[in-house]
């Protein structure tokens, strides 16, 4: 089964979408489906209202690459994906009202050139499985987030995060480990 809400609009080739048993895209959700490969969601995924995924800025040879989301993963309302780089989310995801993942930066080294002309650059963005993205946190291009981690609300993940790590602020560091404390009650 595929519910679909009101007002949502996918923006190029339908057949570049890709999706699993019960999916549920909500209201006034815009998918651009203008890509090098294509959108691939899971099983069991919601992307809430109001949520904008786009791979491709503008389309002049420069598609972007897409993203594919796992099983039983979730995405908040009023988010925005930059997936010009691939972003790969895993399994069992809860991804937070407005987050922001951008997998692209602009050069700007060159300063005899306005930056806007000098290209883009795209490591991408993995998230790995059993993760918990809090709300308005934001994930930068070339980023990866292990498995079982959490994302505090307002954090800017700016460089890899360990599996089982708690991290927050901004720019985002370990403030915890979840295995610390299973490790403490194996030793009591």
């Amino acid at each position: 089964m595929i519910s679909v809400g009101r007002n949502v609009c996918i923006d190029g080739p339908k057949s570049n979408v890709i999706v699993g048993k019960r999916f549920k895209i909500e209201s006034s959700v815009y998918l651009q489906a203008i890509s090098k490969d294509p959108m691939r969601f899971g099983d069991d995924v919601t992307i809430c209202e109001g949520t904008t995924i786009r791979p491709s800025g503008h389309w002049g040879g420069n598609l972007g690459y897409g993203m594919m989301m796992g099983n039983r993963s979730s995405i908040g309302a009023f988010s925005y994906l930059g997936c010009s780089g691939r972003i790969t989310i895993g399994n069992d995801v809860m991804i937070g009202p407005r987050i922001t993942m951008i997998a692209e930066n602009h050069n700007f080294v060159d300063l005899s050139r306005p930056m806007n002309q000098q290209g883009v650059n795209n490591k991408g963005i993995t998230i790995g499985n059993d993760v918990w993205i809090g709300a308005s946190a934001t994930i930068l291009d070339g980023v990866t987030i292990g498995d079982h981690v959490i994302v505090a609300a307002g954090a800017v993940v700016t460089k890899d995060v360990p599996p089982y790590a708690i991290v927050a602020g901004v720019p985002a560091r370990q403030i915890k480990n979840r295995n610390e404390d299973v490790n403490q009650h194996d030793e009591e």
